[in-house]
């Protein structure tokens, strides 16, 4: 495998939780504060989803707090950055030799439709099983569950993990939303799943070339940790 210095960064189409109506979307932190991170470690990246075409962003991600978190207004105000997200590939017309890397962001949409992308579950297990990093940050694991390699074990199994944990989902207002706990689901999996000694620290956990961050606040940490993998191959 040949360095591309490109990382592949997934997203989601789904828009409200299916169970209350109520909006979700990308969380777009998780992807800005991931991109200015690899960006400036030369990195350029391609944003793929499981539908292609518009994103949908989740309206308490851009609340004025929220935004002001490490500049993500500074590019929610660029305009030619946010169009990026309104006519995205779609995940099976993506080229793995394109890429070093895939890199799966949060926001709840996600839970409805990374796991239920069978074009995303072969993609991950093909971007592992090349030598390639594999990243998720938040409920970006969700994309990990339906993950299974050729030899017929879970990506996760055995492996050190982390993402949202049910404690932040309730502190979230959002445990009868889900429709599942991710925390939970991950263990039943296999996986060694931890978590940050307090909810929504910043936390990453590294196994190898599976990097895993905890919450939105960690897309930052995970991003550093994806670049320096990245430079030691």
């Amino acid at each position: 495998m040949s360095a591309t210095k490109k990382i592949l960064v997934i997203v989601t189409n789904v828009d409200e939780y299916k169970k209350v109506g109520m909006r979700t979307g990308l969380w777009l932190g998780e992807l800005t504060h991931f991109w200015d991170v690899a960006e400036h470690g030369g990195f350029s990246m391609d944003i793929a989803s499981p539908s292609g075409g518009k994103v949908p962003l989740d309206p308490e991600s851009l609340s004025h707090e929220v935004l002001a978190e490490l500049g993500t207004e500074k590019r929610y105000a660029d305009r030619q950055y946010m169009d990026l997200l309104e006519d995205t590939m779609k995940i099976s017309d993506v080229d793995l030799d394109d890429y070093d890397a895939i890199y799966l962001t949060g926001g709840h949409g996600v839970m409805f439709d990374f796991p239920q992308s069978q074009e995303l579950e072969d993609l991950m297990a093909r971007f592992y099983e090349t030598g390639r990093v594999v990243s998720t940050v938040c409920h970006g694991a969700t994309g990990l569950l339906n993950v299974v390699l050729s030899n017929g074990e879970p990506l996760v199994k055995g492996k050190r993990v982390t993402g949202f944990s049910w404690p932040e989902e309730e502190l979230a207002k959002r445990a009868e939303a889900v429709p599942y706990n991710l925390q939970e689901e991950l263990g039943k999996l296999g996986a060694e799943y931890s978590t940050a000694s307090k909810p929504f620290e910043t936390y990453v956990v590294e196994d190898g070339r599976l990097i895993t961050g905890q919450n939105p606040g960690s897309a930052r940490a995970v991003a550093q940790a994806v670049v320096k993998r990245l430079s030691t191959v």
